[in-house]
């Protein structure tokens, strides 16, 4: 990680909200989603708040490193329909050793539809991969008992 990951760096993202995106769309992998209105899902909007983050930390970034979400607290106060345009605005506001904290919002055509606070770490690719070989190593499958 680059001393130049500092806080009071921003970027903003911009993109049209697809069906894809909304709330139904998620019912294939989550059913109960299937009957809901068809609006901006939650789970995308967070989702375009943390490509938004990890956007911004990119260039600042060595070589063989990423970053992973490890808590999102962040309101979803509007709905937005299809075809509306999204945009996420988000701030670093500190950097404790690889950990960054963030203030983010989110907006459609209409104005604000959410806003709070994210925090990712900085990975190194291949002790992350290995931890995930390894804890899948240890995964249960439907038994309760390591498989």
């Amino acid at each position: 990680m680059r001393d130049t990951l500092i806080p009071g760096l921003r970027h903003e993202s911009r993109t049209i909200v697809t069906p894809a995106m909304l709330v139904p769309a998620l019912a294939g992998q989550l059913p109960p989603f299937a009957d809901m209105p068809a609006v901006l899902a939650t789970a995308m909007m967070v989702g375009f708040v943390e490509a938004t983050c990890i956007d911004l930390m990119r260039p600042h970034l060595d070589e063989g490193e990423h970053s992973v979400g490890i808590h999102i607290d962040m309101s979803h106060a509007a709905p937005t329909s299809a075809g509306s345009d999204l945009r996420a605005e988000v701030e670093v506001e500190t950097v404790a050793g690889r950990i960054l904290s963030f203030r983010v919002r989110a907006f459609d055509s209409a104005g604000p539809i959410g806003e709070g606070t994210h925090r990712r770490a900085v990975i190194c690719m291949s002790r992350f991969s290995e931890k995930i070989v390894e804890r899948a190593g240890t995964a249960t499958v439907g038994t309760g008992r390591p498989t």
